[in-house]
């Protein structure tokens, strides 16, 4: 995963050195550390790391002694010896990406549970899955991971839990440890009467006098890495782009969306069209100053968070030594609505006893304190900033402040270009995230709007971005003379701008090129019709054989892509029923992308003759066979 690129055998040798000086044996360490519960986490955006880091914290609470750990730093091949360890049990915390892959972190471990048959009679295990139900594939890998498990032989202590993305993930996560521990408690033979408890995992080192070159200033893995670039760029190396082209797109309308251009020149970095690229953003600069100035601390002193448990492959909770500066801005997620663990531990820093009593009923599981915190804090959105401002007598220590954030993720787009016609630069199509939240405050996405402001004003002074490639299995397909059905309003147009310009450069190569039809949709011709003269050019030079828009507003009733797809059943059919044409939807997957399945399980009936259930499985084996492809959020 990440980008494709050739390593000299000397950096080749140089990484197996690293891989074999690590400890990939979790299992010693385990006996080493005197730890009987182990906590795995397939993780892409941070939660389930998160997750697992409070159940290991949980866990101190019952006097239990457990750690977190990454599955990709670990032999997994290793589990079935957890029976050597007396009273052991290891937890799974697995995310879902994409279309029910696993994450990058995890695949090597799902490719072990594909492949092994070893036994593991004798282990016991739980686990909670993390899954989107607007996704065709909710929850797969922690279903399949429960699954496996057990036909291998473990021991399930608990029953599987599964959190939703779209609903409430935090309550379905606090629900399910509810129940969780208790059980722990009886397979362990633990007294179960765990006091709610606050641990600190960090300590605070202070430095007065420090070599800035040897401070942390937003870098991922290396230090000074910024400054001196060398490949392979990863998700812990990522490259520093210029800024080239950052234009509005739209010519009207409330809204900005945006093309950006990415030189990546000189970073042998790879992509292919429908490939993902990642970008780390800032934090907004006003906001940081907003919560220093609350909290009443200098931003700019240099401080280390230390972990207490010194066996603890997490030595800090971001790079350090750095400044609380830079670790609100670069390393800290400090604008999405806090989670109860958050509020629990914070609650003793509130000198108001109703204040005090506001944040611990939250943090609890009682359904009075569920429904508080989903009116107070998820469906108001308040950030940690909105929750200092609201109770006023609420005054955090800021290191343990910055130990109780989750990280700043990296946010993901799809590339729209191809790499045959753009090879050393990479184009993205965001639109600005902007509004007003219930407590009228105004919520300001972090990465589109910092993307927005990467505005380049001459060649010599470009802003650049930290990135990164994530490949992807949304792919063209391999025939040039294939037909492709392509459907993405909005931004989902986005790889569907890389397709197009790579079957016009297939067609200039003289190669054969199949029906190309793009189903694309925007508010109104005059404002948000994005990309407009470039595919018209398109279909003018017969590389798109047909280009259908819905306007959704330019009339009375609204029009959208799947109505404009019912208009076209009869040849539709023809092209995915005896022309094995691809067909992809990119786009919003709570209504936008099943409003399109069911248009086209609609068209198979009507069209093709199936029945509800014959249409269904029609489309489900086009799935399977990589034919109907997807990449969509919500």
């Amino acid at each position: 995963m990440g980008c494709m690129f050739s390593l000299p055998q000397d950096r080749v040798a140089a990484a197996e050195r690293a891989v074999t000086m690590q400890e990939t044996s979790f299992i010693q360490k385990m006996k080493k550390t005197t730890r009987n519960v182990i906590v795995f986490y397939g993780s892409q955006t941070g939660t389930a790391e998160e997750f697992a880091n409070r159940l290991v914290k949980d866990a101190q609470c019952y006097g239990i002694k457990g750690m977190a750990a990454d599955p990709e730093e670990y032999d997994m091949s290793e589990l079935p010896r957890l029976r050597e360890i007396d009273s052991s049990l290891a937890v799974f915390c697995m995310a879902t990406y994409g279309e029910g892959e696993p994450t990058d972190n995890a695949q090597d471990f799902y490719d072990w549970m594909q492949m092994t048959d070893d036994s593991l009679e004798g282990v016991h295990f739980a686990v909670f899955g993390l899954g989107n139900k607007t996704y065709d594939h909710y929850n797969a890998m922690g279903t399949y991971t429960d699954k496996r498990l057990a036909e291998l032989g473990a021991t399930r202590i608990f029953d599987l839990g599964l959190g939703d993305d779209d609903g409430n993930l935090e309550e379905d996560f606090v629900s399910w440890k509810e129940q969780f521990w208790p059980a722990v408690c009886e397979f362990l033979g633990v007294q179960a009467t765990q006091e709610e408890c606050s641990v600190r995992q960090f300590e605070l080192v202070v430095h007065s006098d420090v070599n800035m070159d040897e401070v942390y200033s937003g870098e991922l893995g290396r230090l000074l890495s910024f400054q001196d670039q060398k490949p392979p760029f990863d998700a812990k190396n990522p490259f520093l782009a210029p800024v080239v082209i950052n234009r509005k797109l739209n010519k009207g309308g409330s809204r900005h969306l945006m093309h950006l251009e990415l030189d990546i020149s000189g970073s042998n970095i790879r992509y292919d069209a429908g490939d993902h690229v990642a970008v780390y953003p800032m934090n907004d600069v006003s906001l940081v100053n907003r919560l220093g100035e609350r909290l009443g601390v200098d931003l700019d002193t240099v401080i280390t968070l230390k972990n207490l448990d010194e066996e603890a492959n997490k030595k800090h909770p971001f790079p350090c030594p750095t400044t609380y500066r830079t670790a609100l801005t670069h390393y800290l997620d400090i604008t999405n609505p806090l989670h109860t663990n958050v509020l629990f531990d914070l609650s003793q820093y509130a000198s108001d006893p109703e204040e005090k009593e506001i944040l611990r009923k939250m943090a609890c599981s009682s359904s009075e304190g569920k429904a508080l915190y989903h009116s107070w804090v998820v469906e108001s959105e308040r950030n940690i900033l909105a929750v200092l401002e609201d109770l006023p007598s609420l005054h955090p220590p800021i290191d343990h402040l910055c130990e109780l954030l989750p990280r700043l993720q990296a946010r993901y787009y799809s590339i729209a270009s191809s790499a045959k016609v753009h090879p050393s630069s990479i184009h993205i199509c965001v639109v600005v995230l902007e509004y007003t939240t219930k407590t009228g405050r105004v919520f300001k996405g972090v990465a589109t709007n910092w993307l927005k402001d990467k505005v380049v004003t001459d060649s010599s002074s470009r802003p650049s971005v930290p990135m990164y490639v994530r490949k992807s299995q949304f792919r063209l397909p391999f025939r040039a003379s294939t037909p492709v059905i392509m459907i993405g309003p909005g931004t989902g147009i986005a790889p569907f701008m890389g397709f197009i310009q790579e079957r016009a450069w297939q067609k200039e190569q003289g190669k054969e090129t199949g029906e190309a039809m793009l189903y694309f949709g925007c508010r109104h011709r005059n404002e948000d019709f994005i990309y407009q003269e470039e595919l018209e050019e398109f279909e003018k030079a017969g590389v798109l054989t047909q280009l259908h828009v819905a306007f959704s507003r330019d009339q009375e009733h609204k029009v959208y892509v799947q109505h404009l797809l019912k208009q076209s059943k009869d040849h539709l059919w023809k092209l995915i029923h005896s022309s094995n044409a691809h067909i992809y939807v990119c786009g919003d997957a709570r209504n936008m992308a099943r409003d399109v399945h069911a248009a086209f399980h609609e068209i198979a009936e009507e069209v093709g003759g199936l029945t509800h259930t014959q249409a269904v499985d029609y489309f489900q084996q086009l799935m399977t066979k990589g034919r109907y492809s997807q990449d969509v959020w919500s």
